[in-house]
């Protein structure tokens, strides 16, 4: 009989809190969680490292097969290891052909086989044209289908107009399966677009491309989605949620009992556009980082919980896509790579704020293994998977790209001092990366939705 794994803290967080705790592990699962007293002299002595549930970041571009010169299975899944992402759902859009056919999905598993550190599932997609094969990835196990409400910005992945999303919506809620949306509102970027283009832009401020894309191209689009709900029923998910002013009609959707989510990133939580420089495109990112008084109010919308997830949208290109060079951010690609930065990035804010370990771990691993509904994923309970994160909250580190493992070192954080480091990362009882090195071997699995 196999020996059991026991990891001991005095900082354990579960769904009670966190305290001092032995967590018991067989055969990559969990099997009771005991008081200190109970623990046997063989345990791995944490002392007061913290033990968290590994992470759950449910939007992540992996960009393979087709485009894996931006990002891929191998480089992606090492940065979620290092970075104390056990789980990841990779979205159906960059990669080539995108995922709105079970052909294409296919092709996605077939890339990711053998190459995955932490466990990977696969959202579907959904462009005009490809409603007829929805049927069809929902029996092949994607976690739900996604759709834009504005041009996307890959040709082959076309957008919905915001006044006929119902029909797209009533198809995904007769297959119990949730649409997820970007959902800025086309015509309201028209007119944003064009406004900016007559006034000669400086392509290099920020704020050109912040006027762009203004909150209420959110707002416009998140009411839009509601007013299909209250017609067709069925559950939406917002995507990347940026405008605070956006997260109040979710609210107000929520209080009338409409099953509408929505997520948001460490990068509309940590930066603010009034500190991003002239020529930073690797701050740009659709939706965009609005200013600070915004980023309160998406912190507001975060802690009273109309927003239940915060994941990492990581969007990562090659450096020249970024012009890095010109600075321009009207042509530079919009994507933030963050993958392996979320948890200090969030301990760092959080923590400034007065917010516990708890809290982002209900934020960053059960929140969004809730979404997806992961039954076995993103708590420290009996019968769920050991995927587990050893934590050092008062380390203090200094981001260097160079020590990334995404495949490309590019990131709006580069030379930010943040609090806390992710000393040791478990999956499923085994120790995928230490100390920012990843074990060399793949042992992710992957997942399909509904399955045990």
């Amino acid at each position: 009989m196999e020996a059991p794994l026991v990891l001991a803290s005095r900082r354990v967080v579960t769904p009670e809190g966190t305290g001092p705790a032995g967590v018991v592990v067989v055969a990559g699962r969990i099997v009771d969680v005991v008081g200190l007293s109970d623990v046997p002299t063989s345990a791995t002595d944490l002392g007061d490292l913290v033990l968290l549930p590994g992470l759950v970041d449910t939007h992540v571009h992996v960009n393979e097969p087709g485009r894996t010169h931006w990002e891929g299975f191998a480089t992606a899944t090492r940065a979620a290891a290092a970075g104390g992402v056990t789980t990841l759902i990779d979205m159906p859009l960059n990669s080539t052909p995108p995922t709105t056919t079970v052909d294409a999905l296919e092709r996605k598993r077939t890339a990711a086989r053998g190459q995955v550190h932490v466990d990977v599932g696969f959202w579907g997609g959904a462009v005009p044209g490809s409603e007829d094969h929805l049927d069809d990835l929902a029996a092949a196990g994607v976690f739900g289908v996604k759709a834009f409400l504005c041009d996307s910005g890959i040709e082959e992945y076309g957008c919905f107009d915001p006044a006929a999303v119902g029909g797209l919506l009533a198809r995904t809620a007769r297959l119990g399966l949730p649409l997820i949306v970007h959902a800025e509102h086309s015509a309201v970027i028209d007119r944003a677009t064009r406004a900016v283009a007559a006034s000669v832009p400086e392509v290099r401020r920020y704020r050109t491309w912040l006027d762009s894309r203004p909150p209420e191209a959110e707002v416009e689009a998140v009411r839009a989605l509601v007013d299909a709900m209250r017609r067709v029923g069925g559950p939406v998910h917002v995507l990347h949620l940026s405008a605070s002013d956006a997260a109040t009609v979710v609210e107000a959707a929520q209080a009338d009992g409409l099953p509408i989510t929505a997520e948001t990133c460490p990068h509309y939580l940590t930066l603010a556009a009034e500190e991003v420089p002239d020529g930073a495109t690797d701050h740009k990112c659709a939706p965009p980082i609005r200013d600070l008084a915004n980023r309160e109010g998406l912190w507001a919308a975060l802690v009273a919980g109309t927003i239940g997830s915060v994941v990492s949208d990581h969007s990562p290109c090659p450096p020249d896509a970024k012009l890095l060079d010109t600075g321009d951010f009207v042509g530079a690609w919009g994507g933030i790579a963050s993958l392996q930065l979320g948890l200090p990035l969030m301990w760092t804010a959080a923590r400034d704020r007065g917010h516990g370990l708890a809290e982002v771990a209900a934020w960053m691993a059960t929140g969004p293994a809730r979404r997806v509904e992961l039954a076995r994923k993103g708590a420290i309970e009996p019968g769920y998977d050991a995927d587990l994160v050893v934590f050092d909250p008062d380390a203090v580190t200094t981001v260097d790209p160079t020590k990334l493992h995404h495949r490309h070192p590019v990131t709006p954080y580069a030379g930010r001092t943040l609090s806390g480091a992710v000393r040791t990362t478990y999956l499923r009882g085994s120790v995928v990366a230490r100390d920012g090195d990843v074990k060399p071997a793949p042992t992710g699995q992957l997942l399909r939705r509904g399955a045990a």
